[in-house]
């Protein structure tokens, strides 16, 4: 549902001109007229955060120094940040070998999410719910793929199932619930968090930053420049709350894929 405002000396009333921002926010063209359908804005922007991943690690890491400077600082704080909060608390003595991948989990994550607040760009690659959906499918194919090749498919089976102490009538209740979790609930739960962040705080942010541009540029009143300037401010404030937040689900998004993986390997729940 649109929403239309105008300011008169009256006070608010019904009007066309101003629209609050909605779905068309999340609709792109081709970036070439006549070009392939799928080249679009968010297609254009994940790849530009591939690129900036890529060039971040190559400068963090290609020739690094015994005192770290400059990007391999930075480089160094993110591996470690990811070392010691996402792989070795699910990991454990697994987690130097899965480094590279969660680390690039985290990076790339982080990345689409903070190129909602880059001018010029403005738009959160994970707002479109296809890529966290593509990366949550390549974490749980690796979640699969580590239990059956360690376990076989019914000790992997046997292990998401088992619990100690469950009274044997207890299982037709329970191993068909556990089951959907693993293999359903937490496939879209692990995508749907990230997306219904990213397209909520992208949605906020719109809303405010256009409320200040109308009224304080397009219906230029008293009471629109109060509204105005409440739309700037609030603007401010939830893109701050909104950087919080990208980081906290990439975090989040990263910690689920260390479980998962987990889970592969030792063949549990």
């Amino acid at each position: 549902m649109r929403t239309t405002i105008l300011i008169t000396s009256n006070g608010l009333n019904a009007s066309p001109e101003w629209k609050a921002p909605g779905l068309e926010l999340f609709q792109f063209a081709p970036i070439f007229p006549g070009g392939p359908e799928w080249l679009t804005k968010p297609v254009l922007i994940a790849l530009l955060s591939s690129v900036i991943a890529i060039a971040v690690c190559w400068a963090a890491f290609a020739k690094p120094k015994l005192v770290p400077r400059g990007w391999q600082s930075i480089g160094e704080y993110a591996y470690v940040f990811v070392r010691d909060q996402i792989a070795r608390p699910n990991l454990g003595k697994d987690s130097d070998r899965w480094m590279g991948f969660l680390l690039t989990v985290f990076l790339t994550v982080l990345i689409w999410n903070l190129m909602g607040i880059i001018p010029l760009i403005q738009f959160p690659v994970a707002a479109h719910i296809a890529f966290p959906l593509v990366l949550a499918l390549t974490v749980y194919g690796i979640k699969v793929y580590l239990g059956v090749r360690h376990h076989g498919v019914r000790g992997y089976l046997r292990g998401i199932v088992h619990l100690p102490g469950l009274p044997g009538w207890a299982y037709g209740l329970y191993a068909p619930m556990i089951l959907a979790e693993v293999f359903l609930t937490s496939l879209f739960t692990h995508f749907v968090r990230l997306f219904a962040n990213m397209f909520a705080g992208h949605i906020i942010v719109a809303f405010f930053s256009s409320v200040g541009f109308w009224f304080l540029f397009e219906r230029l009143t008293p009471l629109g420049v109060g509204l105005g300037v409440l739309g700037v401010l609030m603007t401010i404030v939830m893109t701050a709350l909104e950087m919080l937040i990208q980081f906290l689900q990439a975090f989040l998004f990263a910690v689920l894929a260390g479980m998962f993986i987990a889970s592969g390997l030792r063949g549990a729940h």
